[in-house]
């Protein structure tokens, strides 16, 4: 899933001049169009929210927690103050003006409906001017007995 939301986002990955980190993944339950919709959502937000006269730097990777999975995609963006992390994942929210940044204010709404959808949850820490860290919970492929 990572690998071909990496590869629909290459032109950007290249413009921005984008270092992505991905870690040793695993296999999760769940719709594999609407998943790379989700990590495509993600990294491609991690590119566009960069700080200006700074490469994007993302990192992705996933450990084991019980029956879930918990993905971790981390960035050197522009970040998030606390009052508006929750306010992003609201549909047609915006923090930016379209002359800053495209977008409809729709992709981390669809980012969270799609982890909700899956079983699993999406949030987020961020630092203003450091970065954001988004948190994906999904369901692990279950062990199949001997």
């Amino acid at each position: 899933m990572v690998s071909e939301a990496l590869a629909r986002l290459n032109a950007a990955v290249q413009e921005k001049e984008a270092h992505v980190e991905v870690g040793d993944l695993p296999s999760v339950m769940g719709d594999g169009p609407r998943l790379v919709q989700l990590f495509q959502n993600l990294i491609g937000n991690a590119i566009k929210f960069s700080r200006s006269g700074v490469a994007p730097h993302i990192e992705i990777h996933a450990c084991r927690q019980g029956e879930q999975w918990h993905f971790v995609v981390r960035d050197n963006g522009i970040g998030v103050a606390e009052p508006y992390r929750e306010r992003i994942f609201e549909m047609f929210q915006r923090l930016h003006g379209r002359e800053h940044y495209v977008g409809n204010g729709m992709g981390l709404a669809i980012c969270r409906k799609i982890a909700t959808q899956h079983g699993g949850q999406l949030w987020m820490d961020s630092v203003p001017d450091e970065g954001s860290t988004f948190h994906l919970l999904l369901q692990a492929v279950p062990a199949h007995p001997r």
